[in-house]
């Protein structure tokens, strides 16, 4: 069963026209989507990489 986090994610719109999104909590943890949805969609797999990673080094 997977977990449910609510993290904080920062969201800014770069001069190209694109949702560039980061989680403040991991570093590196960053991604961009066309859309706000697409953005949206892409951090949280970027997140789910991040937990992944952090809960095998420990």
């Amino acid at each position: 069963m997977k977990k449910h986090y609510q993290l904080p994610v920062l969201i800014e719109k770069d001069e190209d026209g694109f949702y560039v999104v980061e989680c403040p909590v991991f570093s590196g943890c960053y991604t961009q989507g066309k859309t706000m949805d697409d953005a949206l969609k892409n951090i949280r797999e970027v997140i789910d990489l991040c937990l992944e990673e952090k809960e095998n080094n420990h």
